[in-house]
C-alpha cells in the first residue's frame, strides 16, 4: 500500500490519485491545461493525493484497463474512476467541502466567464498559416485579451467603497478576488500557454499596458499551487512545434 493511501486512511481522507499527461521525457509533467486545472484544484483543496504522469506513447496496460479509451487527465477517488474534467471539478467541489476543505467556487458569477474565449482566439491565431488572415486573427485575440484586462481592472462589488465618490481600479490578484478559485484553475494554465507560445512562434507579446492581465499572471507565478503544477516552458514550446503554423 502506497504511503499516501496509508496517510489518507489514518486521517480519514479519501484516497485520490490523479493521472496527468507526461512530458516529452515520459516522466515529467506535460503540456495539458486540463491536467494542470485538476492538479491545482486538488492542491488548493489541501487533500492528500498522488500524481501519476502517463506517457501517451507507452501507456501501461494496467492504465488502459483502469480507464479504457481515456487519455489523461482522469482520477480515482476511493478506487472509483472519474473522467471528464468538468464533471471531476463538480464532484470535487461537492465532496471536498468546508470546514475540512475550502470552497473554491467563485463569489461573483461573472468571474466564471471572464476570459472565456481567450484560448479559442489564441488557438485560431497560432494554427493559422495564411498571411491574409493573420492580422484579423491577431486583432481578435487582442480584443479578447482587452476584455479580460478590463474585467481584471474593474472593481468587483465587494471592492467598491460606497462612501467614496471615486471609482478606483481594482488591485485584486485573481479573477474573483485575492484567492485562487475554480475559475483561475481553468484560465491561468491556458493564459500561460498563450504567453509562452505566441512569443515563441509569432513574436507576439501581451501588451505591457494590459496591467490587469500582467498582474494576474505575475500573481499566479508567486503561488506554488500554480508553479508546482505547471509544465516547464520547454515542454509547452515542444507541444506546439507542429501546431504553430508558419505564416505563408
Amino acid at each position: 500500500m502506497a504511503w499516501f493511501d496509508i496517510a489518507a486512511q489514518k486521517f480519514g481522507f479519501p484516497t485520490i490519485e490523479l493521472f496527468v499527461k507526461a512530458g516529452s521525457d515520459g516522466e515529467s509533467i506535460g503540456n495539458c491545461p486540463f491536467s494542470q486545472r485538476l492538479f491545482m484544484i486538488l492542491w488548493l483543496k489541501g487533500v492528500i493525493f498522488n500524481v501519476t504522469t502517463v506517457d501517451l506513447k507507452r501507456k501501461p496496460s494496467d492504465l488502459q484497463d483502469l480507464a479504457p479509451g481515456t487519455n489523461p487527465p482522469f482520477m480515482t477517488f476511493n478506487g472509483e474512476v472519474k473522467v471528464d474534467v468538468n464533471k471531476i471539478e463538480e464532484f470535487l467541489e461537492e465532496r471536498l467541502t468546508p470546514p475540512r476543505y475550502p470552497k473554491l467556487s467563485v463569489k461573483h458569477p461573472e468571474s466564471n466567464s471572464a476570459g472565456i474565449d481567450v484560448f479559442a482566439k489564441f488557438s485560431a491565431y497560432i494554427k493559422n498559416s495564411r498571411k491574409d488572415t493573420n492580422d484579423a486573427l491577431e486583432k481578435a485575440l487582442m480584443k479578447s485579451l482587452k476584455r479580460l484586462d478590463e474585467y481584471l481592472r474593474t472593481p468587483l462589488a465587494d471592492e467598491i467603497d460606497t462612501s467614496s465618490p471615486d471609482d478606483p481600479e481594482s488591485t485584486r490578484c485573481f479573477l474573483d478576488g485575492n484567492d485562487l478559485t475554480l475559475a483561475d484553475c481553468n484560465l491561468l494554465p491556458k493564459l500561460n500557454i498563450l504567453k509562452i507560445v505566441a512569443k515563441k512562434y509569432r513574436g507576439f507579446e501581451i501588451p505591457k499596458d494590459m496591467i490587469g492581465v500582467w498582474r494576474y499572471l505575475n500573481s499566479a507565478y508567486q503561488r506554488e499551487e500554480f508553479t508546482s503544477t505547471c509544465p516547464a516552458e520547454r515542454e509547452i514550446e515542444f507541444a506546439y512545434i507542429d501546431v504553430a503554423k508558419k505564416i505563408k
